[in-house]
């Protein structure tokens, strides 16, 4: 494969002090840029990224990716940050030789576009503009930074509310024909330098260019006429996030473009490496598939990237994050050298200098099953759901680090439960195969009281399955108060996950949930005339006027969280 790529942002963490941590970027606003702290910090971020360039360069990886062009970027629109600006290019420059003497080549992240609130005022956030001033912010980067490989470019994203510091980023792609203008505008500059633009299809729902990731249509119309040696488009697996029971996107086929594959080995909606979630056997199948398209050239492994949680193992650092590392060291011999999982387990167990492989190839098969089984409900995860231009993720009792009990969820699963019964067997199955899993790390030296983490939440996870499937009487109320009671207290000095607990009635004889099942959600990716007339138009109106006049109806988490749930109703 041309590019290995995996994530670089893990020594910008160190000492972070927030309890819940955004990992979708570099915290800049943290970074010292004067002061009596410069020194010390960027010293402790160097020693990091040595020994992260070391370990990820004997795994096999050859590129890493660091946030972000704009932060390094001297240009007439940030005269007030100058010289910050200046502060973090001499450090990033001293990084990028510690990464290029470890072998790695330097990709860096750009979103389309940020801003501070001066540039917002004096560019805009027309589509033309921000392409305008893209090229030049391209062309002043290579020239400022001629080691860089090239960037990665994201444009159905921004930052998420919490986001802090000089710059913000904000969407202004909102059509195909305005992504086509931006690839036209500065493909030369790539083209010109002998840089690799890395397009990102990943998209959010927003606007009309919102289904990118997903919609042939709209992928075809944003690449028409395109051509170009220096584009590599990117994209995530699945038709959504990073999850469970997701066939592979089929727009790795048939685009004529050279791809590369997204994969994430911290699991940021699977416990974020704090407990094994082996993705082995997903990843060797979409591997085997995509040889049949002949046009990957690599890919991209996140290993600290993403989610918004308390959980803080930084993975080739700390010796902690042992999880995420047995999945990065595995997706890369499964893309790299085609391997199957049995072989690829069996050369981390030497790498890592493990004991046991068929020990550690039993624990690591039984963690997957567990996962899919347990923290995703099955018979709902294997629906094909739309909503508007979003492929509607196959988990919704657990959001990150939050796992919700409550009696619409319990709607909403029983809904689609084939074998009410069976799923609650299934959930008490997988809780044995946990207490196998505490076994099999004993043999094999691996942490114990990370398997023990795991059966603790997975417990909270049964007895919420009791409650989705079962009837809803005092003794699964009470049962699910006390586990999750003696869970705060057995965790207090840990990270954990919290346990969002509501029995209140959900007053529905079924008919309304079907309505709007039926009414809002689709099973296939076109889109039908409601969807046009209402879902995509009508319904936008009318969640505008919802939030302006009765804000408590949306729930706090997604009002809140990462860019808000607005995003998705633009």
């Amino acid at each position: 494969m041309e590019i290995r790529l995996i994530d670089a942002i893990g020594p910008f963490f160190r000492d972070y002090p927030l309890v819940r941590i955004n990992w979708s970027k570099i915290p800049f606003e943290h970074l010292a840029t004067q002061g009596p702290r410069l020194r010390a910090q960027w010293d402790q971020i160097r020693g990091d990224m040595k020994l992260f360039a070391e370990r990820v360069a004997a795994v096999g990886y050859n590129a890493v990716s660091l946030d972000d062009l704009i932060h390094l970027v001297d240009h007439d629109h940030t005269p007030e940050i100058r010289a910050r600006i200046a502060v973090l290019q001499e450090e990033y420059r001293a990084l990028f030789g510690i990464l290029r003497e470890a072998g790695l080549k330097v990709f860096l992240t750009q979103d389309v576009l940020s801003y501070t609130p001066e540039m917002l005022l004096r560019i805009g956030t027309a589509a033309e503009d921000a392409s305008a001033f893209l090229r030049e912010l391209v062309e002043r980067g290579f020239r400022t930074f001629p080691e860089v490989a090239g960037l990665i470019l994201r444009i159905g994203e921004s930052d998420g509310l919490d986001v802090k510091g000089d710059f913000r980023s904000e969407l202004v792609m909102r059509t195909a024909t305005d992504v086509r203008r931006m690839l036209r505008e500065i493909l030369p500059v790539f083209e010109a330098a002998g840089k690799t633009l890395i397009f990102r299809t990943w998209t959010v729902g927003a606007y009309s260019v919102g289904d990118l990731i997903w919609h042939r249509r709209t992928l075809a119309r944003a690449l028409k006429g395109i051509r170009s040696d220096s584009l590599v488009l990117s994209m995530k697996y699945g038709e959504s996030d990073f999850f469970r029971h997701l066939p592979l996107n089929r727009n790795f086929f048939g685009t004529g473009h050279k791809t590369l594959i997204e994969l994430q080995a911290r699991r940021e909606y699977e416990g974020s490496g704090e407990f094994p979630s082996f993705i082995g056997h997903d990843y060797e199948r979409y591997a085997a598939e995509l040889r049949d398209a002949g046009n990957l050239v690599g890919f991209s492994v996140w290993c600290q990237t993403g989610g918004w949680v308390p959980f803080r193992r930084l993975a080739y650092l700390d010796g902690s994050a042992i999880w995420t590392e047995i999945n990065a060291f595995v997706s890369l011999r499964l893309f790299e050298y085609e391997e199957s999982v049995e072989v690829a387990v069996q050369e981390c167990v030497r790498f890592m200098g493990l004991a046991d492989a068929d020990a550690v190839l039993e624990l690591l098969r039984l963690s997957e099953e567990v996962v899919k089984e347990l923290l995703y409900f099955e018979d709902y995860a294997r629906e094909k759901l739309y909503f508007r231009r979003v492929r509607i993720p196959p988990l919704i009792e657990v959001y990150w680090h939050t796992i919700f009990i409550h009696q619409s969820i319990r709607k909403l699963l029983g809904h689609f439960a084939r074998d009410r019964e069976a799923a609650v067997r299934t959930a008490r199955q997988a809780m044995r195969k946990i207490e196998r899993m505490q076994e099999l790390a004993q043999r094999s030296g691996l942490p114990v009281e990370d398997i023990e983490f795991m059966h603790d939440t997975f417990e909270i996870l049964a007895l919420a399955r009791e409650f989705f499937m079962g009837l809803d009487h005092d003794d699964i109320r009470r049962r699910i108060q006390r586990a999750k009671s003696a869970y705060r207290k057995k965790y207090t000095h840990r990270p954990r996950y919290r346990i969002s607990v509501s029995f209140r009635r959900f007053e529905d004889p079924g008919r309304f949930t079907r309505w709007l099942l039926k009414t809002m959600f689709r099973t296939h990716p076109g889109y039908r005339i409601v969807d046009r007339v209402f879902v995509l138009h009508l319904l936008s109106l009318f969640y505008r006027l919802v939030k302006r006049r009765r804000p408590g109806w949306i729930p706090e988490f997604a009002r809140d969280s990462a860019m808000g749930i607005d995003v998705i109703f633009r």
